[in-house]
């Protein structure tokens, strides 16, 4: 386009589209360089920049309007450092309020770092990331192994002082963590029960001695499902909840409340629901217990027909009663960690809902992971002494 089609631009206070028109060595832009036509200028731009290296000069007398949006065009088109250099040669070219815009994108657009390229897979990469894996979760078992030193000594001191109990937070909690879990626990387990049950006779019937159904049911929830489906399902519900309270208490200021009043948060907020889990899980693992054999003697009567009394009678016979201790004995450990794992996270969430919401996933995360981690140890552990 030549400098006569330019004319059109020229008009002062005429809004018109913005254009880029090239004539030999000059590089013009004429009309509003606005957001609205950012599409089709950085086309223009994107074309032009092909060929920049010919371009000599720049004007800027036909431009109309222009925003941060247009000026970031101009200035990738004829590079940051070439239109600041333009502005201090050319003080009079445009007015100061579009000379000051340009001076302020072309700056910020030069100061702007590359990206990095993204790293490609090498060994030391790899043995780089593992080592800060284990850096991080080293310091992470250290740290919630100081937390559990100080719920420990905040125990001991409250036992030594019985009128510091806060029995008003513990049964609340209790009424929390254990009463209002009993209906999704029941379900829950009876419907596994019934499951293992189905399964247990479909493999068991093609060696004569589906009988034994019941004793797989029983022994898998006394010593593990009954415990460890209870757990999962607290470590979901309650530890999501301690975290999510004791964050919001974080972020609203309210745990430097109390430390400003010379109250301790480890025996305020954490001993209450630590003991309150240690006394619901038990009785959740036991509920649980009942449940899941509850569901095993359904499916073994309407499918094997063996008759609940005749389901008790065989439980009672071949079962002994140290695999339901083993089973029950769990639960106050997996309770202690579960409470002790989200009320740290709770303490870990910064001034921000985000963070809240960070923690309160990784309090689930890391508190089913300790109880499959106890559990696996726990196995091993009974197996070997043959309990």
């Amino acid at each position: 386009m030549t400098r006569a089609d330019m004319s059109d631009y020229s008009q002062p206070g005429q809004s018109a589209a913005g254009e880029l028109l090239i004539d030999g060595d000059q590089i013009s832009a004429c009309g509003d360089w606005t957001l609205p036509y950012y599409h089709a200028l950085s086309s223009s731009v994107a074309a032009a920049g092909q060929d920049s290296d010919r371009y000599r000069t720049l004007n800027l007398q036909t431009l109309g309007r222009i925003d941060t949006a247009g000026a970031a065009l101009l200035a990738e088109l004829v590079g940051p450092h070439n239109l600041e250099q333009w502005l201090a040669d050319n003080p009079q070219a445009v007015s100061r309020e579009t000379a000051a815009l340009l001076s302020a994108v072309a700056t910020a657009m030069a100061d702007q770092q590359p990206l990095p390229a993204p790293p490609g897979f090498t060994l030391s990469g790899l043995v780089r990331d593992v080592g800060a894996w284990v850096t991080e979760l080293y310091q992470l078992v250290v740290t919630l192994v100081g937390f559990i030193g100080q719920i420990i000594a905040a125990l001991a001191w409250t036992t030594l002082h019985p009128r510091r109990w806060r029995m008003t937070a513990f049964v609340a909690a209790v009424q929390d963590t254990g009463l209002n879990a009993v209906p999704i626990v029941a379900l829950l387990t009876f419907l596994v029960g019934a499951v293992i049950a189905f399964l247990g006779a479909t493999v068991l019937a093609d060696f004569g001695a589906t009988i034994y159904t019941v004793n797989l049911v029983a022994f898998s929830f006394l010593r593990e499902f009954g415990v460890l489906l209870a757990a999962i399902l607290l470590a979901g519900r309650t530890a999501s909840s301690f975290t999510a309270q004791i964050g919001a208490m974080k972020v609203n200021e309210e745990l430097d409340a109390l430390r400003t009043l010379g109250l301790s948060p480890i025996e305020m907020l954490v001993l209450p629901r630590v003991l309150a889990m240690m006394v619901s899980l038990p009785l959740l693992t036991f509920v649980g217990m009942i449940s899941g054999m509850v569901g095993g003697a359904l499916v073994c009567a309407m499918t094997l027909d063996i008759t609940p009394t005749q389901f008790i009678s065989i439980v009672s016979q071949d079962v002994a009663l140290k695999h339901f201790l083993v089973g029950l004995s769990k639960a106050p450990i997996f309770a202690f960690l579960i409470a002790a794992v989200a009320c740290l996270e709770g303490f870990k969430v910064s001034g921000s809902a985000q963070s809240v919401g960070v923690h309160t996933t990784s309090s689930v995360v890391q508190s089913i992971f300790m109880v499959i981690l106890f559990d696996s140890i726990a196995a091993l552990f009974f197996m070997e002494m043959g309990w």
